[in-house]
């Protein structure tokens, strides 16, 4: 494993210098879970819930969080996303919503924060519009799956 690469000759914090390297096609993919009761889930899918349609808003909270990522985590860049796509799908077997989020752009810097900030916000954004009905949700496992582009090459879990 390589050094740390925020941190400067001495120590300290830093946003990484990108200005020499190369802009290549760089994507991201990442997941969530958020685990729910059955009957929380049930009214998600059968579109009871006072608050409207809950996947529809939670899709476009994580869109709207991949744009904001370099606003929420100190030393990301601000990029310029081409695409950013994220989808919900009930897991009913397992009482659970699995998300999955995709970033894209021709850049010099990776899109992994972005990604994974889009499924983040996504499972929380479930969990704010539910809270009423269920406190007891949990979000969990989210994780990087893939990434491709860069110096560091492709990635996948």
């Amino acid at each position: 494993m390589s050094a740390f690469t925020h941190l400067s000759d001495k120590g300290t914090a830093h946003m990484v210098d990108v200005t020499d390297k190369t802009v290549t096609e760089r994507e991201a993919r990442a997941e969530a879970y958020i685990e729910m009761a059955p009957s929380t889930l049930a009214m998600i899918l059968e579109g009871k819930h006072h608050k409207g349609d809950v996947f529809a808003t939670a899709r476009i909270a994580g869109i709207m969080a991949a744009k904001k990522t370099s606003d929420l985590i100190p030393l990301c860049h601000p990029l310029a996303l081409t695409k950013v796509e994220v989808e919900l799908e009930p897991e009913p077997e397992q009482n659970r919503v699995r998300i999955t989020s995709l970033c894209k752009l021709s850049g010099k810097t990776g899109v992994e924060m972005e990604a994974l900030t889009a499924a983040s916000v996504a499972a929380l954004t479930i969990y704010d519009m539910c809270k009423a009905v269920q406190k007891d949700m949990v979000i969990s496992q989210v994780r990087l799956l893939e990434k491709r582009g860069g110096k560091s090459g492709h990635f996948k879990v």
